[in-house]
């Protein structure tokens, strides 16, 4: 029996014009809390984003920033930060190495990036992160840093996932949820182990569970819980590991699969 039920957003739960349809959600989000099965946001995107999305609900939880940060509007349950040694290390190969790449430092409290980088980058990243900050120098930051956002050209997507992964192995994972955006994550911080975290909290087990996603860092989620269901508009590899495959999320394939497999 499923229990709880977490999604994925940009690509997933979001149509291409990153809305849902409200009146529907809330019709089947009313049914899910009748029945006590916990809706929950398991996404990269920083907290303050997401959230944003369902100012009405204050009974979602939200699996933040690939995992590192779990939380509620009421309560954080976990923050998992990386060493100062770790940040330090990694902005300087960022700095020293791929100096052509915008990135932007993550925290809790606001995303941060350095005031060289072009207003454009700093423009659509305001979309997802809602606190953002620029700074002229990273010891300006105050705040435990969760992940680093990285953009590239969408076609070198793959070679720079690479690269990190060569440099950067011994202090983050690094995952991708495709369209050149690359998330410099912690060791073993992704959405499955978030969801887990929650779960113990909540008395729910994975097998309990049912996720939706469509990219690169869903696929943990995906493998581990008990119904992985990738969207028909999903990357190969999350193809390969889902249980089921529902619609596109432009044709609403969250909702269509928990009326029809779960209510």
């Amino acid at each position: 029996m499923i229990k709880l039920i977490a999604v994925d957003m940009d690509g997933t739960f979001l149509n291409s014009q990153s809305k849902y349809n409200e009146v529907r959600f809330k019709e089947i989000h009313s049914k899910l809390d009748e029945k006590g099965i916990h809706f929950v946001v398991a996404s990269g995107n920083q907290y303050y984003q997401l959230k944003d999305f369902f100012t009405d609900y204050d009974d979602i939880d939200y699996v933040a920033e690939n995992g590192a940060l779990i939380r509620n509007p009421e309560k954080v349950y976990a923050v998992h930060s990386y060493p100062t040694e770790a940040v330090k290390a990694i902005e300087k190969f960022l700095l020293d190495q791929v100096p052509n790449l915008n990135f932007l430092v993550c925290g809790e409290q606001a995303a941060y990036g350095l005031d060289i980088l072009p207003e454009k980058y700093f423009k659509m990243s305001s979309h997802y992160y809602h606190h953002l900050e620029k700074i002229k120098s990273f010891s300006d930051i105050h705040d435990k840093i969760l992940k680093f956002a990285v953009q590239c050209p969408d076609e070198k997507t793959d070679y720079f996932v690479q690269l990190f992964k060569d440099n950067l192995s011994q202090y983050s994972g690094v995952t991708s949820s495709g369209h050149g955006d690359i998330d410099i994550i912690q060791p073993d911080i992704h959405k499955a182990n978030g969801l887990k975290e929650l779960g113990d909290i909540l008395g729910i087990k994975l097998r309990e569970m049912c996720a939706f996603g469509d990219g690169g860092n869903d696929l943990e989620m995906l493998r581990e819980v008990g119904d992985g269901v990738a969207m028909k508009n999903a990357v190969p590899a999350l193809l390969e590991v889902a249980n089921h495959v529902t619609d596109t999320n432009d044709e609403e394939g969250v909702l269509n699969y928990i009326e029809k497999n779960i209510l």
